[in-house]
Parts: structure tokens; sequence; C-alpha cells
């Protein structure tokens, strides 16, 4: 899990990181949680106490996604094994040209990547459109889910089972990689 911990975020972060702490737990998923900002925070050793997890968590700052996808790279070792999950408003104060080209990299690599704008109660996120369009026409399911979902979302993710047609069946809004083009973003 790859967690944006900026202002907006916040409520994604407390619920991502229970999720993970959670996650952490099954001895048959090795999982790994990355906070970032401009700054990236690997809680994956804190794992095993959720409040550690969350006390390690500073919330504020800007963004660099780029800069965590590139860490979270790095520690992969089977592509056609590995989820990335990203939590994010995607709005890059990094580069985001370098973002979409490191993206497209690892879903070309087998990487199941998911792009969750957010992961709150309402489900309803503030994001960067156009982004977001663009990481849709890459073939990454973008959306935002509630906690109750994301169990169920990972299940699926797990099983290499179709997200786009999960979330479909939950009746949650993706985003479309023409998006962008329709809100002028």
């Amino acid at each position: 899990l790859c967690v944006d911990q900026s202002g907006s975020m916040a409520t994604s972060v407390v619920y991502a990181s229970i999720f993970a702490a959670v996650m952490a737990s099954l001895p048959v998923v090795a999982t790994k949680l990355v906070c970032f900002d401009t700054a990236i925070l690997d809680l994956t050793e804190e794992l095993s106490d959720p409040v550690d997890v969350l006390f390690g968590v500073q919330l504020g700052g800007g963004t660099d996604i780029n800069q965590a996808i590139a860490y979270c790279e790095d520690k992969i070792e089977r592509p056609t094994k590995s989820h990335l999950v990203l939590i994010t408003d995607l709005y890059e104060g990094g580069n985001a040209a370098e973002l979409v080209r490191r993206s497209a990299r690892l879903i070309g690599l087998g990487v199941n990547v998911i792009i969750l704008l957010a992961l709150s109660d309402e489900g309803r996120p503030g994001y960067d459109s156009q982004l977001a369009g663009v990481m849709a026409a890459m073939g990454a399911p973008v959306f935002a889910c509630t906690p109750d979902q994301f169990p169920d979302l990972m299940a699926c993710a797990l099983r290499r089972d179709d997200v786009h047609d999960w979330a479909a069946q939950q009746d949650i809004k993706l985003i479309r990689h023409d998006e962008a083009e329709q809100t002028g973003g």
C-alpha cells in the first residue's frame, strides 16, 4: 500500500494504516506500507502494531507521488505476483510525466496497479481528473471506495480477478480514460 499522507488524505491514511496492519497479520500476504508527501516513510516494520503505524504517520506537506512509486518499484521483487495499491488524490507536486511513464512500466511488467482516490466513509474524493483519466487509460482501475468495501477489493485483487468488474458490481463509479476530456481537466 502506497498512501498519500498530505492533509487532504487524512481519513484515507487512517483507514489504510489499519487495513495494512490487518493484512500484515495474514501469513500468505507480504504487506508493505509506504506513506508519502514530499518525503517517504516506510512503515512496513511497524505493521505488527497498528498504534505504532498511526503514530508514525505525519499528515501534511506537499505531494511527490512519482518519488513514492519509484521507492515502491525498488521493493517489487516479483511483478506478476505484486499488487500496488496507490491511495492518493493524484494532485502530483513532483514529476507527473515520469509518474505516468513509471506506472505504465509497472503495469507492463504485470504489477496489479490499483488507484484509490479516497478510502473514506463518504467515498467522494476531490482529485486531479486529468491525471486520473491518464492512469485509467493505461488500464489501472481508478476509483474511490469506502472502508467496508476495501476487504472485498483486496480479496478481488489478490485473486487477480478483474477489479473493473468488481467495482461495477459494487456500483462504484470508475474513472474512465475520457473523463479528463469530459470535465475539461
